[in-house]
């Protein structure tokens, strides 16, 4: 790129793509040898968000090109592998104690090789505990190098060292990945990696860089190839999607982007994570409404309804903004089913304030949420402010605000007795029972009427039994 408009890039250059493809080679050939031709198994477990089995998808292809074949059994695997969260302290807390009993695994297979690798493993300060605390573990790796897998497989494989590989930068986009999806049915399509928001609670910046926007042609490309091969549920994911092409030095943006989606032939359906209220437009929802294939379902993360404590947090919108969103959205798709986030006891909320958010959530009747209570992530600015209400009392603010959306949930799902869904059917519920997901992420269970033969099918269902959370029906011929 050059000129005064020209942006930074942040791919990985083609040559480092190809010396990875030489170690894939290498690391293959010790494989082989070791194993004696037997096809060793990897299990790799990804704990998180959508984005972190996205990137679990990728590392599995990666794996998966060097010659290990997969189980889901830790006592069958050659290779363990954690793909690991830093969202909140309870996620990192079972992280490691779910490392610490591989230390037995390890001890009955001395050759098993344990890597920790995702947004946890991007952190000064959980590298060295690993570094000291669990001398089992043979290989950590932070999200920035991910395509590097086959030169850091192959160091460990050759020589028997430990390996630590988390270099700080502002991160990556590595194309042409090879993937390996464990289903055809959905498909996880990553259109931007990072965050610039640094919301003052957040750790994503620290562990997954700047933001980055993926070219175009690249998710046009990744999205033909899901579509070919079946993929009915394409979901496109980013820290924020909102802001798709901000760094880019195209005219292009979410909106756009969806449009181009909406544009390829077959029948699917497009959903999108995360948005940011701030980074919202009349534009983007006015494209949701006019495309046919965009489900009209809006994960819209507010995490609190009052305006000091949205401040606080660094958040960039007013209360006032989000429920102008919400009024724009319900005006333009009537229909449309609204998800959001919440943090219930940011340091220094008072209960009056958190009286705010429960209005917001009276005001707005989502369909559901993501509901948390404040954990404090190292480094984050939040870490270090007053914090003087207890766990005690912000568990009861949890509850209340559980309790109503509880019932606001049950009034919504009562309203959908008597109507006729398009659903994607996804598979089994139980033994004789399949679901699938509404376009507003509604899950519907139906008897299965037909021998699973609508599997990875669209099909009409009649709602006939609202409960809360989810609804039951039957298939309608």
């Amino acid at each position: 790129m050059s000129g005064n408009n020209a942006k930074k890039s942040y791919l990985v250059p083609e040559e480092e793509l190809l010396k990875q493809k030489e170690f894939t080679c290498l690391a293959k050939e010790i494989i082989s040898a070791k194993f004696g031709g037997r096809t060793p198994l990897a299990m790799v477990h990804t704990y998180g968000c959508q984005g972190n089995v996205s990137d679990g998808e990728r590392i599995q292809g990666l794996l998966e090109s060097i010659g290990y074949g997969f189980t889901d059994d830790v006592n069958k695997a050659d290779l363990v592998l954690y793909n690991t969260c830093a969202i909140r302290e309870h996620a990192e807390d079972r992280i490691y104690g779910n490392v610490g009993a591989l230390k037995n695994v390890k001890k009955n297979n001395p050759d098993l090789i344990i890597a920790l690798c995702g947004c946890m493993m991007q952190q000064e300060h959980v590298c060295e505990r690993i570094r000291k605390s669990y001398p089992f573990v043979n290989l950590v790796f932070g999200t920035h190098v991910i395509h590097k897998i086959p030169e850091l497989l192959y160091t460990v494989l050759r020589s028997g060292k430990r390996v630590f590989s988390s270099e700080d930068c502002d991160g990556v986009i590595a194309e042409n990945l090879p993937v390996h999806r464990d289903g055809n049915i959905k498909g996880w399509l990553p259109i931007m990696y990072g965050c610039n928001n640094f919301c003052s609670y957040c750790v994503v910046p620290y562990v997954r860089g700047r933001e980055r926007s993926r070219q175009p042609e690249e998710i046009i490309k990744e999205a033909k190839e899901l579509i070919a091969n079946g993929c009915k549920d394409i979901t496109l994911l980013g820290q924020n999607v909102n802001s798709y092409g901000k760094n880019l030095d195209i005219d292009i943006n979410f909106a756009k982007l969806l449009e181009m989606i909406n544009a390829l032939p077959g029948d699917f359906i497009i959903r999108f994570m995360t948005s940011h209220p701030k980074d919202c437009t009349e534009e983007l929802l006015d494209t949701m409404a006019r495309c046919e294939k965009v489900a009209k379902h809006f994960h819209l993360p507010f995490q609190s309804g009052n305006n000091r404590v949205l401040k606080e947090m660094n958040r960039g919108y007013t209360r006032e903004k989000y429920m102008s969103l919400v009024d724009y959205a319900r005006k333009v798709m009537p229909d449309i089913s609204l998800t959001s986030d919440i943090i219930v006891g940011f340091p220094g909320e008072t209960y009056e304030e958190f009286k705010d958010t429960l209005s917001l959530i009276e005001y707005t009747k989502f369909t559901s949420l993501y509901t948390f209570i404040f954990s404090p992530r190292k480094g984050t600015k939040a870490e270090k402010m007053p914090d003087p209400v207890s766990r005690e009392e912000k568990g009861k603010w949890f509850k209340e605000l559980c309790d109503l959306q509880e019932s606001i949930a049950g009034k919504r799902t009562a309203l959908m007795k008597g109507k006729t869904y398009r659903v994607l059917c996804e598979g089994y519920a139980r033994e004789g029972v399949l679901n699938g997901r509404t376009g507003g992420n509604v899950m519907i269970e139906f008897p299965d009427t037909v021998e699973g033969r609508i599997i990875g099918e669209f099909c009409d269902v009649l709602v006939t039994e609202p409960l809360t959370w989810i609804v039951r029906g039957e298939l309608v011929k």
